[in-house]
């Protein structure tokens, strides 16, 4: 039986889409390897049976010989009874059942526009945050009715609009976003660090990176490991003519075995060798913003990633409309062979910072103040921040180079497009970001006729829309 820290700090963590599958689970497990918190996590999901389901689970997980520490996890019926007290807020919600994402994604790809994700942007991105928008604007007054001084940890796609939401809706609000992609990008240049410095593999925190850039199409615009300049490590790797070598078969196979979400980091490389920055996420959002890549699906290909098919999406979800009757799998965590580990994340790491036991600088999604000249005030972009005591402050990082600059100034009008838009529930101005988004490269007719069956097929979740 792991030991327990008695003077660990006491909080309470409200989470909105308690009922997760994916990130309820994480959190609580890196909460329970953590020795430094313990109190309560209140559970709130549109499917109470899920968050009810997820408190068993999370109780019984925090009883398993491994844990560190204990918390007490209940399902809240109501979001306000979750909120009440709250410390932290946690945010990750699934903007509509699934098979609207999976609109999203053929809709689209009738008219020849191929997204790899789909979550972000492109007629996608925007389809799914016209959804998200209305839900976020009324979680925001909420929070600051109930808990006015949590700190509300975002993890819901699109994740710049998901933020910007709350921060139209409450500006005094304390809120941001969490994306993990640019820990895989700094796994990159430390494996480049072992192969041309001849050394072990550092560990990717060790890696020093400048972030800039809107989240999913972020840049390194200055990289360092134990002081030594990495870009002209980067320079000469892009500089090899065999890592440019067609990668069709690996894509191929990748295909045949459902291996959705890996790639070679060719897009991330490619933008380096052409903006003097390197992308620093992972190719398939990164292709998004960048038509260039997604003419096809051999030129998809021939960089080494290939879209996510709706059907793999549909095939993760099973509908909760109607709740099974069955009671919940009730047998604990260690009896099934589970073993606690950490998910790589760093939301609790964030938790812990900002209630002062340990400082932190990492990337997150904040309103821009000035850390990015040249994007638009109040945009919320992603940089690397300080969290400290209660206190959330943005790094500024080096400049990003014109060009790369001038790609994201440009999603970053859209994506101020497309939450006017949201807010106002404004169909004629939604249009008007969706043909700005450089993905939509198709006759303007064609455009509106692709827009109305978004509309359309979205319309249970678009109220105050004329449609």
């Amino acid at each position: 039986m792991a030991e327990k820290n008695r003077n660990a700090c006491e909080i309470k963590i409200g989470y909105i889409g308690g009922g997760s599958r994916m990130w309820a689970h994480k959190v609580m497990c890196d909460l329970a390897l953590c020795p430094d918190l313990r109190g309560e996590i209140a559970l709130y999901d549109i499917h109470f049976a899920a968050a009810q389901a997820n408190a068993v689970y999370g109780n019984r997980l925090f009883a398993h010989p491994q844990s560190r520490t204990r918390f007490r996890v209940t399902a809240s019926k109501t979001l306000a009874g979750a909120l009440k007290g709250a410390d932290f807020v946690v945010a990750s919600i699934l903007p509509g059942p699934m098979w609207m994402m999976a609109n999203d994604i053929d809709i689209p790809l009738k008219y020849g526009i191929l997204q790899p994700v789909g979550d972000t942007t492109g007629p996608a991105g925007v389809s799914r945050a016209l959804r998200t928008i209305p839900i976020y604007a009324e979680y925001a007054p909420q929070i600051m009715t109930h808990c006015p001084r949590a700190w509300v940890i975002n993890y819901t796609n699109p994740m710049t609009l998901c933020t910007a939401t709350l921060y139209a809706a409450e500006p005094q609000i304390k809120a941001f976003g969490c994306c993990h992609e640019v820990f895989a990008s700094q796994g990159h240049l430390a494996q480049l660090v072992h192969e041309y410095l001849d050394v072990p593999r550092p560990p990717r925190h060790e890696i020093k990176v400048d972030v800039a850039g809107v989240n999913h199409f972020t840049f390194f615009t200055a990289a360092s490991w134990n002081g030594v300049d990495l870009f002209p490590i980067l320079r000469k790797h892009v500089a090899r003519k065999d890592i440019w070598a067609d990668q069709t078969k690996f894509a191929l196979d990748l295909k045949a075995t459902g291996g959705w979400f890996a790639h070679k980091g060719l897009v991330g490389f490619d933008l380096f060798r052409r903006f003097g920055a390197l992308g620093a996420a992972g190719d398939r959002h990164l292709a998004e913003f960048l038509p260039w890549f997604l003419v096809s699906e051999e030129a998809i290909h021939r960089y080494g990633f290939i879209l996510t098919p709706s059907s793999y999406r549909m095939g993760t979800w099973k509908p909760r409309e109607k709740p099974a009757r069955r009671q919940p799998d009730r047998t604990p965590p260690e009896k099934k062979g589970i073993e606690l580990k950490r998910s790589g994340e760093e939301g609790i790491n964030q938790v812990c910072a900002l209630a002062g036991l340990a400082p932190l600088d990492t990337n997150v999604n904040l309103s821009n103040t000035g850390q990015i000249p040249g994007l638009p005030l109040g945009a919320v972009v992603e940089t690397n921040a300080q969290f400290r005591r209660d206190s959330l402050r943005p790094i500024v990082p080096k400049p990003l180079p014109a060009g790369a600059l001038e790609l994201v100034r440009r999603v970053a009008e859209t994506q101020r497009l497309t939450l006017q838009a949201g807010l106002a529930r404004d169909a004629d101005l939604a249009f008007q970001a969706l043909l700005t988004d450089s993905l939509c490269r198709i006759p303007v007719d064609k455009a509106w006729k692709m827009f109305r069956e978004l509309l359309k097929a979205n319309q249970a979740m678009l109220p105050g829309y004329k449609i």
